[in-house]
């Protein structure tokens, strides 16, 4: 673990792993830093930020010491269920990589329960962790110029949602149902759907 200063007011968390990420981001939350503004956590990095002249970057060093960055933090966040369709243009492509049927593909992304690492990309783009091993499967060669909004796909050892149109890389295997709440709307409170922490599954619709 390395502590970064970011200004006067920001302290940068840079961990190994998502596992010790949750960890920290957890032991922070709930130490009741004075003037805590934000965390903000990251593939390896969590930010924590503060009011103009807080104490708080000085106790942070402390908070993160005394924690235990192996043991998984409890979960306390809500679970959010997402209606979604299969049949994303990748789907066959992400199959035959797992050397699975579509049916069992599908039944093995819909039955895992996920966690949201972290959010990033985009406003309301969530990377969500728990992707079971024959899905974590590498990006496209050749990233799509557009990305209908609602897609559903997987890179690496996440699975996500496109919030909006736009560029990507990602396998796709799905798309958000048509009465899935906005995963982003600036007028709602929060404004993005999935926050850190949240559990998460997909509900499979014809």
């Amino acid at each position: 673990m390395r502590l970064r200063r970011c200004g006067p007011d920001a302290v940068l968390v840079e961990l190994e792993s998502l596992a010790e990420v949750a960890a920290a981001r957890t032991a922070l939350a709930a130490a009741n830093l004075p003037g805590l503004v934000d965390l903000v956590p990251a593939a390896r990095t969590v930010l924590a930020s503060f009011t103009p002249g807080s104490p708080g970057p000085r106790l942070v060093p402390g908070v993160l010491e005394r924690a235990d960055l192996t043991a998984p933090p409890e979960v306390t966040a809500g679970e959010v269920v997402l209606p979604v369709v299969y049949g994303g243009p990748d789907l066959d492509l992400v199959a035959s990589t797992a050397g699975l049927s579509v049916e069992d593909t599908i039944a093995l992304h819909a039955g895992a329960t996920y966690t949201v690492a972290f959010c990033g990309f985009a406003p309301g783009f969530a990377y969500l962790t728990g992707l079971p091993d024959p899905l974590c499967q590498p990006r496209l060669d050749t990233p799509r110029t557009r990305v209908p909004a609602g897609s559903v796909g997987v890179a690496g050892e996440f699975t996500g949602i496109y919030p909006r149109s736009s560029p990507g890389g990602w396998r796709l295997l799905a798309r958000l149902a048509d009465d899935v709440d906005p995963l982003f709307d600036a007028t709602r409170n929060p404004a993005a759907l999935l926050s850190p922490g949240d559990r998460v599954r997909f509900e499979a619709r014809p």
